[in-house]
């Protein structure tokens, strides 16, 4: 019995210390940045709301627990059979006279160059969208189109919630030397001055706010989603999508969302744009509410008024059930039944904006 309880206690305390010192888990808010973030109409006891009421998976204790079998059981086809082909990466910094271009990285990652300027949406560029990087879904590729060591000089590095899959503690103390600015939502700058950023080159926004950096303008947008990276911070920290505007282009990237009235208000407000990157992926109809299926993602690029659609959010984890190019494939097919102009870069490849064309290739059968 004394060892047994011996066992649990050490197992108590290694949880506690875990949870309170790794740093992957980010930081918790203080009694003062509460206070701060109490000033958000979004916030509200002591978190984060969306617009309107969304429940992540409203079930019953039993259907959880055939859902936790589905995930034990998985899906062979929710991972491709061999390894993702990218295309290789240059490292180009934006340059004078340069062509305005996206490059998508996988999942929900993409550089983008705009009036001389070099932005990072989202980079997670780590093995696995988990604070155990030896624990989880690997990424589909045996590597990325290129080292971190070989990007450009970063002007700012945009993030739009704190998930795993979008916020990567690994890939930030990477790339902090090498970033100008962050520019996060509401509650994210405790994680990355926790990971050694300088705060002084960390701003956060709240949804609607709109403001400059460096001749861009940017807005902080809603998004229908949640965010949390340990135990008792669920959403402890704001979730949005973004607005970018340079002196001839504009883009919308939709961070992770589900379906909603936003989209609508974000087109009348900012729209048109020339290039929405739009989540797609790791969906199911038990958490539609907070991830969009792929034709809802058509639907949200129509609302936004968006000229070219990039789905992204797939192409390198497999976060859900469905088929790893079920995705792209049902966004496709909705595209074109709306007459809508789809574009499907490879991972690493080049997208110009208001190109003559855009590319459309099938890379993943």
């Amino acid at each position: 019995m004394l060892l047994f309880i011996s066992i649990i206690v050490i197992l108590i305390v290694a949880v506690y210390l875990i949870l309170h010192y790794y740093p992957a888990f980010g930081a918790k808010q203080s009694v003062e940045q509460r206070q701060h973030l109490s000033r958000s109409r979004q916030y509200k006891d002591k978190k984060f709301r969306n617009a309107i009421p969304t429940v992540m998976m409203d079930s019953t204790t039993g259907e959880k627990i055939k859902l936790l079998v589905e995930f034990v059981r998985g899906n062979k086809k929710a991972r491709p059979a061999k390894a993702v082909v990218f295309e290789p990466f240059s490292g180009r910094s934006a340059g004078e006279g340069q062509k305005p271009a996206v490059t998508w990285f996988g999942h929900s990652a993409a550089m983008l160059q705009l009036d001389n300027k070099t932005l990072l949406l989202d980079p997670m560029f780590g093995r696995a969208p988990s604070p155990f990087p030896f624990i989880g879904g690997k990424r589909f590729s045996h590597k990325l189109p290129f080292e971190i060591e070989q990007l450009p000089l970063i002007d700012a590095v945009i993030i739009s919630h704190d998930h795993y899959d979008h916020l990567d503690y690994g890939s930030i103390m990477k790339l902090k030397s090498k970033v100008k600015r962050f520019i996060v939502p509401l509650g994210v700058a405790s994680h990355l001055v926790r990971w050694g950023v300088n705060p002084a080159i960390i701003e956060e926004h709240d949804w609607w706010e709109e403001f400059s950096y460096e001749g861009l303008q940017l807005a902080c947008t809603p998004a229908r989603h949640f965010s949390g990276r340990s135990l008792g911070d669920r959403d402890a920290t704001l979730w949005c999508s973004w607005v970018i505007q340079g002196r001839e282009n504009k883009i919308f990237f939709s961070g992770d969302s589900g379906y909603g009235p936003h989209f609508k208000e974000i087109g009348e407000k900012y729209g048109p744009f020339d290039l929405t990157l739009m989540e797609c992926g790791q969906y199911d109809d038990r958490w539609a509410a907070i991830h969009m299926m792929p034709e809802e993602t058509v639907q949200a690029h129509l609302d936004v008024r968006g000229k070219v659609l990039i789905p992204i959010h797939w192409g390198a984890f497999t976060l859900a059930l469905h088929d790893w190019t079920d995705p792209v494939e049902r966004a496709v097919r909705a595209a074109k039944q709306h007459a809508a102009l789809i574009s499907t870069p490879k991972i690493g490849e080049t997208v110009y904006i208001q190109a003559a064309a855009y590319p459309s290739f099938s890379w993943w059968r």
